[in-house]
């Protein structure tokens, strides 16, 4: 295993693959071994179908999770031991859309006001201003916040792709006051880790989504399941409330697809209530009238 292994790494290195599809991939060839103590050059279609099996019967992973594994192992037995891979054997299973939690604008507000410190708050607020990933968030350098022309700099975002996102004034001045009360300034990340924000490594994206789940705690939110994407989510269903349109929000999101965009109009609700439902166009007696019209 140990052998495949580095091989495995060197061949997903060498594609450039990101490195959080690395890990996933290699504790998933791990895992994969782990379940039929085996190694996997001695495992075929028979062990693959049984762990697909297992994956939904005695694990309960969600049909997304499933997609990654199984992609993981074929980039196994097809980049790593040059073997076949038949989809027909080993079909992918049926996507489920669910649609994310939204917060009201109200709901943000409380949401940012009972974050517990004011790294806490200006982690918050960065989330919902910008609707950058929580990893893009942590990994913000100083020189990503360009206040000459009110954008920030999202660097290497999902897919290895830049952006630019708005700068918020509102922003720009919570992030003046939280340089200002930083001990010792930072060189290169704009939110360094460890407990007091001086390491030379950003803050992990745990510390956003802790983040989050405390404050949502504070607030009174707990049943809304709050995390870091929902953040995101509220940032793109608010803007198309307040009339921005869907392409210029595939943008500022990062989306390869438009498609991926238009869930946000099954999310707001200015949008849903401008829709007038059939109902509304029928001209129904009233209720008793028609049978004593019969």
């Amino acid at each position: 295993m140990t052998h495949l292994r580095q091989i495995m790494l060197e061949e997903l290195e060498r594609r450039n693959y990101a490195s959080s599809t690395i890990r996933a991939y290699i504790r998933t060839v791990e895992h994969f071994a782990q379940h039929f103590r085996c190694s996997p050059d001695r495992l075929g279609p028979d062990h693959i179908r049984q762990y697909q099996a297992a994956m939904f019967r005695t694990w309960k992973l969600a049909p997304n999770t499933v997609t990654q594994r199984l992609a993981a192992l074929r980039f196994l037995y097809i980049q790593v031991l040059k073997r076949g891979w038949s989809v027909a054997e080993t079909p992918y299973p049926k996507k489920e859309l669910h649609l994310p939690q939204i917060l009201s604008q109200a709901e943000v507000t409380r949401l940012i006001d009972a974050t517990e410190t004011p790294f806490q708050r200006i982690l918050v607020m960065t989330l919902y201003a910008t609707g950058a990933r929580r990893a893009e968030v942590a990994r913000l350098k100083i020189s990503d916040i360009d206040s000459e022309r009110m954008v920030v700099h999202i660097r290497g975002g999902k897919g290895r792709k830049d952006r630019d996102v708005m700068l918020s004034p509102a922003l720009l001045e919570a992030l003046r006051t939280y340089w200002r009360g930083l001990r010792r300034k930072p060189a290169v990340w704009l939110f360094p880790g460890n407990r007091w924000h001086t390491s030379s490594r950003p803050v992990t994206t745990k510390v956003l989504w802790t983040a989050c789940r405390q404050a949502a705690l504070r607030a009174g939110l707990e049943h809304k399941h709050i995390h870091p994407h929902t953040l995101r989510h509220c940032f793109a269903t608010h803007l198309l409330e307040a009339g921005a349109d869907l392409r210029t929000i595939q943008v500022l999101l990062g989306h390869r697809d438009l498609e991926e965009t238009t869930i946000y109009l099954h999310l707001s609700s200015k949008h849903l209530s401008a829709t007038s439902s059939p109902l509304d166009m029928l001209r129904l007696a009233i209720p008793g009238e028609a049978v004593r019209n019969a």
